[in-house]
């Protein structure tokens, strides 16, 4: 590929069509996540790193030697690596004296850091610890998040937008009940977060809706909140901006209600009521012109002419 005045030519069909996927598109594609450890790890962060790879898989890239960078002093290397892979979402691990076992989740806007939140490892069981049957590589997890500072804390409610941006998977039109296999929980208490995995199981109640158990399969997360990195709210609301292609357009004179019944409004002219159509019956036309006899009753004309 060329460059010219800063602008970007392709010489041959595989870089232009490298390229156009680059491109800016209304319905942007798959995000996804870049997995790598700092110069220094420590045997819990190596297989943490691991374990959430395969639950990211194949929407992630996990880089095997390590990368010596601090993501709050200097985030360059990041966005480097972020615009070599197309990637979105990052978690960076790292292993220190001051802050032991050590991952930092964030995201990307337009290849410059826009979120970081730097979470702490107090306890951890990775897939091999917990003997359990796992749930199929690629399956779409559901997400659960309990404790009121998700809601009341900026911070924590900035984390679960985060995770959930993470951990989503892709946009799917339906599920089948069978596919509802895997739930990601999340607890905020005692100052700490909580992550544990489990798998659905449906088993036999007696009726046509399944009994539900739920049964762990790893990775478990205790984590305590370090450093944070956020956004400002300018560019927080220009990240979350759409085209105006996508916006649903509004329609005139229709509402719903808080159980989604839909309403509609409907505008008429004013009818003038002297010239409204009715139904034609029998008993109301009008009489023919009577005629009256020589005793002076009245008759009808066919009557007169009978007489006659």
């Amino acid at each position: 590929m060329a460059q010219l005045d800063g602008v970007v030519k392709p010489k041959t069909k595989r870089s232009k069509r490298f390229l156009q996927s680059r491109e800016p598109k209304l319905v942007e594609d798959l995000k996804n996540a870049m997995i790598m450890k700092g110069g220094n790890t420590s045997e819990t962060v190596t297989q943490a790193l691991k374990d959430i790879f395969a639950l990211k898989k194949p929407n992630a890239v996990l880089y095997k030697k390590k990368n010596i960078m601090r993501p709050f002093e200097d985030s360059t290397s990041l966005e480097f690596f972020s615009k070599k892979t197309d990637s979105s979402l990052f978690l960076f691990g790292s292993h220190n004296k001051k802050r032991p076992n050590n991952l930092v989740f964030g995201r990307m806007f337009d290849f410059h850091v826009l979120d970081m939140f730097e979470l702490g490892i107090e306890k951890f069981k990775s897939l091999k610890d917990i003997k359990n049957d796992k749930c199929a590589e690629g399956t779409k997890p559901m997400l659960v998040f309990a404790g009121e500072l998700f809601d009341t804390d900026n911070e924590l409610s900035r984390l679960r937008n985060v995770l959930t941006d993470f951990f989503r998977g892709p946009a799917v039109p339906a599920v089948r009940l069978a596919g509802l296999e895997h739930i990601l929980h999340f607890t905020a208490a005692d100052g700490k977060i909580y992550m544990r995995s489990y798998r659905v199981l449906l088993k036999k109640s007696g009726c046509r809706t399944p009994r539900i158990e739920l049964e762990e399969i790893g990775p478990s997360f205790d984590f305590v909140l370090r450093r944070t990195h956020l956004a400002s709210d300018d560019l927080y609301k220009t990240a979350h901006r759409q085209p105006k292609a996508l916006k649903p357009k509004k329609k005139k004179n229709i509402s719903h209600d808080a159980f989604g019944t839909k309403y509609g409004r409907l505008h008429m002219q004013k009818q003038n009521l002297d010239k409204l159509q009715t139904r034609k019956m029998k008993g109301l036309r009008k009489r023919g012109g009577a005629v009256v006899t020589e005793n002076g009753e009245p008759t009808s004309p066919k009557k007169a002419r009978t007489r006659e």
